[in-house]
């Protein structure tokens, strides 16, 4: 680094070296997770935090990372996943640290793993099989066990998990083709006050999943009604990402307005060839609601989603891809048409046998997919679903995909901006205190990635190849992916819920 290059935008160093360091990033260009203009800086880390940002000269330090050539950027905040049991079942984690991320927000789309209550039946109802397909799982009767769980046996990233609607519903009703009962939506609004006492940092839904269709918009907010007193915040798969995408953000923002919570509109994107282009339509109208509520969205890059299998989603989609089946494992990975082919029957039908399954639905518009992740706004999540056995490539791309593809190669945005989407902006939105940043008092959460050759090498053919281009990746100051391996060590943590944070000026 050139000599007085070491240096915060307008000069100044923060912070000071003072006594001997835990770890010293050196040489390095800071892209601090606020959008600003990168500086070149060294970075000191003491007791998990950052203590100094600016020009260390010869400090001293317990351990050292040239970071000559890369980007030190905040670790990467995965605002949407499913990996609640992948935080136990495998805390390494490292579909996720591979590609930089050191904190995972999961219980999204209305399924988490806990509260179980008494127990879940048998075998697990889709969509609580995107956690897991036996039900082995669903093991915790209190979202303070789960935390308890993951505070015990803790994996290699930060976890930030919500309570989800849809769990709920199953745990509470005998049967989830109605809406709930008085008494029902009384005993959900405890466990949702259970959970939020516990450390839950929100609730989800997923109304577009049969558990929860039959619920009403009243019944939503009755359930979620501890949210606002707790700080936390409604994050919604919602109701229709199709035709009837209006209505659906219309409820989805009536729930977060009488509730007095933020509200998250999950992976936005339209579906369907009938709906590719509407998101010249659905962008400003999010914008202008974002003038008048707290509301936020999230995106993956890719033009293919991930779920369970069924027909009414199969009919809008150019093509399907099995990601796995229960009845018939030897047909995953292979296209739905060439399976029912092979099986000599319709399309319906050979869903029917595969039941219980999932799938991978090439259904979006490339167009719009680069529009809404243009969206200055757009925070982003992978939607990983970690358990599949052939899973879409977003579980181990997301955030490389964006950094080069998206950011450097095809120029949609700068690469600050980028970062911001996966950092400071997520954080902020989700009350994530002292995290998504590059500061001092910040915890030391930080990526080092070759801007130059940062992409995503999994696709839809190689779907679990980690990514290119991340050098280093530190959770709570301790590293855990250092030279293309992960190192062993589970440093991640439990985040509770900050104050709301203001825009940065």
């Amino acid at each position: 680094m050139a000599a007085g290059a070491a240096r915060q935008p307008g000069g100044a160093a923060a912070g000071e070296p003072g006594e001997a360091l835990d770890l010293l990033i050196h040489g390095g260009t800071v892209i601090d997770g606020s959008g600003r203009p990168r500086f070149d800086a060294d970075v000191g880390v003491r007791n998990g935090r950052i203590v100094f940002v600016g020009d260390a000269g010869r400090a001293a330090s317990a351990r050292r990372i040239d970071a000559r050539g890369l980007v030190v950027a905040p670790g990467f905040i995965d605002c949407h996943t499913h990996d609640d049991r992948a935080l136990l079942s495998s805390p390494e984690m490292t579909p996720k640290v591979s590609q930089g991320v050191t904190t995972v927000v999961t219980g999204n789309c209305g399924v988490s793993l806990a509260p179980t209550g008494q127990g879940l039946r048998r075998p697990t109802p889709a969509p609580l099989d995107l956690l897991d397909q036996e039900g082995d799982w669903f093991r915790f009767p209190t979202f303070a066990a789960y935390l308890d769980a993951l505070r015990g046996d803790p994996p290699a990233v930060n976890a930030a998990p919500m309570v989800g609607h849809t769990t709920l519903r199953l745990v509470v009703m005998d049967r989830v083709d109605r809406p709930a009962t008085p008494a029902e939506i009384a005993r959900m609004r405890d466990l949702v006050e259970e959970s939020m006492q516990a450390g839950a940092i929100g609730c989800s839904s997923g109304l577009f999943y049969e558990p929860a269709a039959a619920a009403t918009t009243e019944e939503v907010i009755e359930v979620c009604e501890p949210l606002a007193r707790h700080g936390g915040v409604y994050c919604a798969h919602m109701r229709n990402e199709g035709e009837q995408i209006f209505p659906a953000m219309d409820e989805t923002l009536r729930i977060g307005r009488e509730l007095g919570v933020p509200a998250v509109i999950s992976h936005h994107k339209v579906i369907g060839l009938a709906n590719h282009g509407r998101s010249t339509q659905t962008l400003p109208f999010i914008a202008a609601r974002m003038k008048e509520q707290a509301l936020c969205l999230d995106c993956y890059p890719y033009a293919a989603s991930s779920t369970v299998l069924s027909e009414h989603r199969a009919a809008i989609a150019a093509r399907v891809k099995i990601t796995w089946s229960r009845p018939h494992p030897q047909y995953n990975g292979r296209d739905l048409a060439e399976v029912a082919a092979e099986m000599g029957l319709d399309r319906a039908a050979a869903i029917e046998r595969l039941l219980p399954a999932g799938a991978i639905y090439f259904s979006m518009a490339e167009d719009d997919v680069q529009r809404i992740l243009s969206f200055p706004e757009t925070m982003i999540g992978s939607d990983g679903i970690p358990h599949d056995a052939i899973p879409h490539p977003r579980l181990w791309g997301t955030f490389p995909r964006v950094l080069g593809h998206y950011s450097r190669d095809l120029q949609l945005f700068p690469l600050e901006a980028a970062v911001r989407k996966m950092t400071g902006l997520t954080a902020r939105n989700f009350r994530l205190q002292d995290r998504g940043e590059i500061r001092v008092g910040a915890w030391a959460d930080i990526t080092l990635f070759d801007a130059g050759t940062i992409a995503d090498a999994a696709d839809f053919e190689h779907s679990t190849r980690p990514a290119m281009g991340i050098a280093a990746v530190l959770v709570n100051g301790e590293p855990v992916w250092l030279d293309g391996a992960a190192t062993g060590a589970r440093p991640g943590r439990v985040l509770g819920r900050g104050s709301p944070a203001a825009p940065p000026a």
